[in-house]
């Protein structure tokens, strides 16, 4: 066993690192200028908090928090933003060019492939290796883009998936936590790829920025795992009143709902409000989407209030207790008169004594 969580530690960091000088890779061929390798730098991290994990934590988890999926946003999200920086400057060539160089392409590297089968060298393996390359080099900057921002997203799950958990986590919860991951990637993916898509957004690079800075501050609910470990209260948190036994009884829910508000839905409404309404930019699905997020706002708000009036009915349910009185821990709760009065009191009976001048009973 704890050689497949060593396994599953080291296998997860590493797909991490390669996607990200992947993508370090893809902003060098755009940019053309060998410099940006050095965000490939960022990756030190990793390796860093890989060493510090196998060491001290034997490859598990940590309790709340995943360094390894923050340190993954932190070598990917610079190398998307100069992407989608840089993202009008390359246009994709019209479709019929387009299939004819991709024809050629894939018929250079079919006769590369057969005559390294003839051959059987080395050398004719690391040839159809640059012609594969090539090939990659010459796909469009907006599917190269579009492409890194949903494997980015996949790797997210899967890696969450695949690193071995710790703390308090159970099985059931990360189970839980993969498929809210899978709903958010989606929301996720497609509000970069809806807002960023028009020509007009595209035009403006303040509000190019601002989307990203969104977008970016969306994905920092992923290396948290807050949202399903649900806090045991103990029987002392309901004397201390309403906030106390609410925030302790539904602290996973409370959770969920500030992601929705502060950091998904919430900004995400803002930005789709301010298209439509400063920037007067209205399709059908911007529309479409500004209602949904608008929608499960309103929801979660009625959950709050549902949640914070159950537990306020509990404690009104509840008999009050007087500050000075105090229950023993086998003192059953009678409600009535005070010991000190006579009254109202059960008197066990007693068996008169037998006297020795009448020891025996007469019939």
């Amino acid at each position: 066993m704890e050689g497949l969580v060593l396994f599953n530690a080291l296998a997860t960091r590493l797909l991490f690192v390669l996607h990200s000088l992947v993508g370090v890779w893809r902003v060098t061929e755009v940019m053309n200028q060998p410099r940006y390798w050095l965000l490939a730098l960022l990756n030190l991290l990793l390796f860093l908090e890989t060493a510090l994990t196998l060491k001290f934590k034997r490859g598990r988890g940590y309790k709340w928090f995943s360094p390894a999926i923050f340190l993954y946003l932190i070598s990917i999200i610079p190398s998307l933003w100069l992407l989608e920086m840089h993202h009008g400057t390359q246009d994709c060539v019209s479709l019929s060019a387009g299939t004819s160089q991709n024809t050629s392409n894939e018929q250079d590297l079919n006769q590369t492939l057969m005559s390294s089968e003839q051959t059987h060298g080395g050398n004719d393996l690391i040839e159809s290796a640059k012609v594969f390359v090539n090939n990659l080099s010459e796909v469009c900057e907006k599917t190269w883009t579009l492409g890194l921002h949903q494997t980015f997203l996949l790797l997210l799950i899967i890696g969450r998936w695949l690193l071995p958990i710790g703390g308090t986590i159970t099985r059931d919860q990360l189970s839980e936590l993969l498929l809210m991951f899978v709903g958010t990637a989606a929301d996720i993916l497609e509000f970069t790829s809806e807002t960023l898509g028009i020509q007009s957004v595209r035009s403006n690079p303040a509000l190019v920025c601002a989307i990203l800075f969104i977008w970016t501050w969306s994905m920092l609910q992923f290396p948290l795992d807050l949202a399903v470990q649900h806090a045991v209260c103990p029987l002392s948190v309901k004397a201390r009143g309403f906030p106390r036994l609410f925030f302790c009884q539904y602290s996973a829910d409370l959770w969920n709902i500030g992601i929705s508000v502060f950091i998904q839905d919430g900004p995400f409404l803002v930005v789709r409000l301010i298209l439509m309404t400063y920037f007067q930019v209205i399709t059908q699905m911007l529309v479409f989407f500004a209602v949904k997020n608008l929608l499960v706002l309103m929801l979660h708000l009625y959950r709050l209030v549902v949640l914070a009036l159950g537990v306020r009915a509990s404690l009104q349910s509840q008999p009050a207790v007087l500050p000075g009185e105090r229950r023993g821990p086998a003192e059953p709760a009678v409600s009535g008169a005070s010991p000190e009065d006579g009254e109202g009191l059960a008197v066990p009976l007693q068996a008169s004594p037998i006297t020795s001048e009448d020891p025996y009973p007469s019939p």
